[in-house]
């Protein structure tokens, strides 16, 4: 058929062979080139900027500019020492998938339309049933990731819960995935409807946390929605204490989501299934097949155990289209059970590879991974100059270097050089991240490719190259005595006293006065409760005279007076303007001033001032270890 976009077919077979040769020698040389190739902006506007041409260059022109100019500046994901982030290793099957769903422009959104492509996602999602042992009667299907399932998810609990109510509150674990924050803003929640609670000395949510939150939010007039739980968490691969959170949940009448995007496909082996235990359990579950099932982006999946919940919450029927309502009896619509009318048929390369290989390779593959990890972490307790942060989880080993008289902020930068030496290699990729606001490597092995050698080089690394050129802790100011504390704060509306804090000793004077001058000052009076555990409130509070008790659960945790300050973790950012709910109760003790500042403008002080940026990460896993 002669029309603009047509191709001669030869012409499509010649740049589809080349194509084809291309990718396959890519897939089967995984180490041929470095695991990340950066480039400049500048570059790759050199390489790929320019307004669009009038006339077409051609097709084998324009493939041989992507092999040229854009495949060698995308990382080797497929790469054995891709250790970083969650690495998305691919399968030959699954890219053959892509290529026809593609190239067919098959749409699963009405059974008339794509009975085949429906029943294989249909098909699909029974599969991943069946591996995390929910019921019959559970249902999903595939959308673009984990951020798409988490909203998914939480929209059809709003929806379980009676729809959209200002007084709702979802409780997530201070490990949980950024998306959850974006899921939140994106239905719109309130800063006070999230409670980030915090978790405990194995990054596990504790079900009693959950049940005292529940509680002090329904005394107070909330209303308790859902909980969300890892089942690997991103960070370090932990898995929350799934059935006892199932059994608070069903006390509480709390929608129970599970955010198993990373670790969810471990229940294909028995160490897997016997960390997801409870699983089973939830009332939705996410799921990542383009993680751990080694899928292409994009492919991520949900799961509702009272599947009819999905129509229910998402089913539209405009008149135009009538014609395209189901007939029989088991003929589905999927358009009509989440967000996406218009939807790419995902399942097709989840079916092809899982039938090309059988489950039993994707077992092995898995195994060998949470091998690799337990690997990385018996290397790393006997390097003798690393320190174990996080033990292997799912896939995942957290670890540090320390060195003497390094500060907090001088560990991490020093860190963060070790990891872009070894990135600078081309032989390995780690990510970093921080666990209770101290710095740590974070090694992910999540690819088929990798092996002991590669996880060995980069522990080796870590562990012995030398330290990169810094400064170690320097001296810091020398922080006045509580009474030059009480003494200045009469004077210049409270400068001197700020210039008295220890947390603020280094802060230039025109950032003192901004943070007077941002501040609001505060007298209260001995017996008065200033902030009280889980609730929602979020500001900082220096003290510049008085006496402050902290108290959690009638236990004294600490005292405070002139030159300390409280409300640091609340007043973070967790993501998306959320932030940790009270984890104590603070009560004056003796009358006294205090200086409080918003969120906002504490963020705005940590963001600006590396000084007290780095005091404030010694604190905060100071106090987390408190909850």
């Amino acid at each position: 058929m002669d029309h603009p976009l047509a191709m001669d077919v030869e012409a499509m077979r010649r740049t589809g062979y080349a194509a084809v040769d291309a990718l396959a020698a890519r897939l089967a040389n995984p180490d041929a080139d470095p695991v990340l190739r950066r480039a400049s902006p500048a570059d790759m506007r050199a390489r790929l900027g320019g307004p669009p041409p009038e006339q077409g260059a051609g097709l084998d022109v324009v493939l041989g500019r992507v092999l040229a100019d854009v495949l060698p500046f995308a990382a080797r994901t497929n790469h054995p020492g891709y250790l970083a982030f969650i690495p998305y290793f691919t399968t030959w099957p699954a890219a053959v998938a892509e290529l026809i769903a593609t190239a067919a422009n098959v749409s699963p959104w009405v059974w008339m339309e794509s009975p085949a492509a429906t029943q294989i996602e249909l098909e699909v999602i029974d599969w991943f049933r069946s591996w995390l042992g929910m019921p019959e009667g559970t249902a999903g299907l595939l959308v673009s990731g984990g951020s798409a399932a988490n909203l998914t998810a939480l929209l059809v609990a709003r929806e379980a819960a009676g729809g959209p109510s200002g007084d709702s509150v979802v409780y997530v674990s201070d490990q949980g995935h950024s998306s959850l924050a974006r899921t939140a803003c994106a239905m719109g929640l309130c800063a006070h409807q999230v409670r980030v609670l915090p978790t405990d000395d194995h990054w596990q949510l504790r079900p009693e946390t959950v049940a005292a939150a529940a509680d002090a939010d329904r005394r107070a007039g909330r209303v308790p929605m859902a909980v969300c739980a890892n089942a690997g968490a991103t960070s370090t691969g932990a898995v929350d204490p799934l059935a006892d959170l199932a059994d608070v949940c069903a006390a509480e009448r709390l929608w129970l989501h599970v955010d198993a995007a990373y670790g969810g496909f471990a229940a294909l082996t028995p160490k897997g299934r016997a960390l997801l235990t409870g699983i089973d359990r939830a009332d939705s579950v996410t799921l990542d097949p383009h993680k751990w099932l080694f899928q292409p982006f994009e492919c991520g999946g949900i799961l509702i155990r009272d599947g009819e919940r999905l129509a229910r919450t998402f089913a539209i029927h405009p008149d135009y289209l009538d014609s395209t309502g189901t007939h029989e009896t088991g003929e589905v619509n999927l358009g009509d059970w989440g967000l996406q009318l218009s939807r790419s048929f995902h399942a097709l390369k989840v079916w092809m590879s899982v039938q090309a290989f059988g489950v039993a390779a994707f077992r092995a593959a898995i195994d060998r991974n949470m091998e690799l990890a337990a690997y990385a972490e018996e290397l790393v307790r006997d390097s003798g100059t690393l320190i174990l942060m996080a033990p292997a989880s799912l896939g995942i080993v957290c670890f540090r270097r320390e060195w003497p008289g390094c500060d907090e902020a001088e560990t991490e930068r020093r860190g963060i050089a070790l990891a872009d030496a070894l990135e600078r290699s081309g032989d390995a990729f780690v990510s970093t991240t921080r666990l209770a606001g101290r710095h740590a490597i974070r090694l992910c092995v999540l690819n088929p490719t990798s092996g002991e050698e590669h996880v060995r080089r980069v522990i080796e690394h870590f562990a012995h190259v030398p330290a990169p050129p810094g400064n170690p802790l320097g001296a810091k100011a020398p922080a006045a005595s509580r009474a030059s504390v009480i003494e200045n704060e009469g004077r210049d509306r409270g400068t001197g006293a700020l210039h008295t804090t220890p947390l603020l000793a280094s802060v230039p004077h025109p950032v003192m006065e901004a943070v007077r001058d941002r501040g609001t000052f505060l007298d209260v009076a001995a017996g008065q409760e200033i902030i009280r555990r889980w609730e929602a409130d979020r500001f900082f509070y220096i003290a510049l005279s008085g006496r402050y008790d902290v108290v959690i659960d009638d236990r004294p945790v600490r005292a405070l007076g002139p030159g300390d300050h409280f409300g640091e973790l609340a007043a973070r950012d967790w993501g998306g303007g959320y932030g940790y709910t009270r984890l104590a109760t603070v009560r004056c003790t003796e009358e006294g001033r205090l200086l409080r500042l918003s969120s906002e403008d504490f963020q705005w002080l940590v963001a600006t001032q590396p000084t007290v940026r780095a005091e404030l990460a010694t604190i905060l896993a100071e106090r987390l270890q408190e909850r």
